[in-house]
């Protein structure tokens, strides 16, 4: 499986994560092609810059005023704004300007013109870009979306970006929906969020970071704060987060073969500021023995749902991947009987089971964890009965020695049907017939 693996030390935002893409060997020119399709009048530049010592690269966007004046190299000069990570509050304000309390030199009056969730998922649309990076693209903007329809309590059709935020965005946003689709991963995974410290400035007042829709997108993600204050995940960043479905954990056993760093705008003495990407294959973890790997365990308590919901749930659940469901009666507090619903699966598919959880039962609250599961080698042989054939399931050691061994159930039903035979005496005929063929074997083996 191909992984890529974000280390988010110092947070992530969209330019961040597109200096990564490029610095990972993502061709700059695919990017450069998807923002000029968009016709939206912005473009891509980038640099090579130094962040605590260590070598990033730089992509910003560059927003043309209509006049057609260009600015510097990785600077907006017609809007008087450098588009980096940690030099401004929020990469985009909903019903507001585009505030840059942490860029020194913006003296720019923006103008007060906004674009709304539609129009922007309008631009993609009409775009010839690739369906796939569409998809991706537009359910970062509706992640953004409903994150702002979210905090002001507002119906997610009135939700507007303003017009300079939103091309930027937008910009950031397709471009990197085209660089990771260009990279082609099967899984995201990162490192917990470094969400930084302080507060920021934006349309509604002073506020904590990470800013209200930040915090909203994160989720469940595990965060930390370290290194100086500053805002250092955007609510870019955790929407394309979302985006990938990413998991969280430790680095994962796998072969490197690229790695890329993305440099955000300021250089933080002593804190690289930087976003490191490895991306490679996922190997067998070392010093483990034969036949093991890692299982997400997914559990949640329901004491208010219907037995047949649950039923019905489980189903979805095993139809998007899970290896197995099950359910157990658990006493509550106050006395109240509830049901234990517990998912198995790769950890890849989890964050999709997790919204099926969410989205298809009352639970409010859920709780995984990743485990290690050994499985004994498997094998499927048939043998003849008096009745017909009947698969048999065998489980072998890693000598290849036989330790368990059943009747295919519905194989065996089948027959019992079919030929008005008690069940038991199929299953037990069939195991009988398995127990002496394997005899056989090993005595002409031996």
């Amino acid at each position: 499986m191909r992984i890529a693996y974000l280390e988010c030390f110092s947070g992530i935002s969209g330019d961040m994560l597109l200096g990564a893409l490029v610095d990972a060997g993502v061709p700059f020119e695919v990017l450069v092609e998807t923002a000029e399709v968009l016709q939206v009048g912005a473009r891509l530049v980038r640099r090579t810059v130094m962040r605590g010592g260590l070598t990033g690269t730089k992509v910003d966007v560059v927003v043309e005023q209509e006049t057609g004046e260009q600015g510097n190299e990785g600077t907006n000069k017609a809007h008087g704004h450098e588009h980096s990570h940690h030099e401004h509050g929020h990469e985009h304000e909903s019903h507001t300007h585009h505030d840059h309390s942490h860029d020194d030199t913006d003296h720019h009056q923006h103008t007060h013109e906004h674009r709304s969730l539609k129009t922007i998922l309008a631009i993609i649309d009409g775009a010839p870009l690739n369906e796939s990076v569409k998809k991706r693209a537009s359910r970062t903007f509706q992640l953004l979306g409903e994150a702002e329809a979210a905090i002001h309590s507002i119906p997610i059709e009135t939700v507007h970006f303003h017009e300079v935020g939103a091309l930027d965005t937008i910009v950031d946003i397709v471009c990197t929906a085209a660089g990771c689709e260009w990279l082609g991963v099967d899984r995201w995974m990162a490192s917990p969020l470094n969400v930084g410290s302080g507060t920021v400035k934006c349309a509604h007042g002073t506020l904590p970071v990470p800013a209200p829709a930040t915090l909203t997108l994160i989720g469940d993600a595990p965060v930390y704060s370290a290194g100086l204050p500053m805002e250092r995940v955007t609510p870019t960043g955790a929407a394309i987060l979302r985006m990938l479905d990413v998991t969280y954990g430790t680095l994962p056993a796998m072969r490197v073969e690229k790695r890329g760093y993305g440099a955000g705008g300021r250089d933080t003495p002593g804190e690289p500021n930087l976003l490191r990407l490895l991306v490679g294959e996922e190997t067998a973890a070392i010093n483990t023995e034969p036949g093991v790997e890692p299982i997400a365990v997914i559990e949640t308590v329901i004491d208010d749902a219907n037995p047949q919901l649950v039923a019905y749930v489980s189903e979805l659940l095993l139809e998007a991947g899970a290896w197995d469901v099950y359910r157990a009666a658990v006493q509550m507090k106050k006395g109240r009987t509830g049901i234990q619903l517990t998912v198995l699966s790769g950890p890849e598919r989890m964050p999709a089971l997790r919204e099926i959880l969410f989205r298809e039962t009352t639970t409010i609250g859920l709780r995984w964890r990743i485990e290690n599961k050994m499985a004994l080698a498997r094998e499927s042989v048939e043998i003849e009965t008096l009745w017909g054939r009947v698969r048999i399931k065998v489980a072998r050691l890693a000598s290849g020695e036989a330790v368990n061994a059943s009747p295919e159930f519905e194989d065996c039903k089948a027959i019992a049907r079919q030929h008005g035979v008690a069940l038991k005496r199929v299953m037990q005929a069939a195991m009988s017939a398995w127990s002496t063929a394997a005899m056989d074997a090993k005595k002409e083996r031996s």
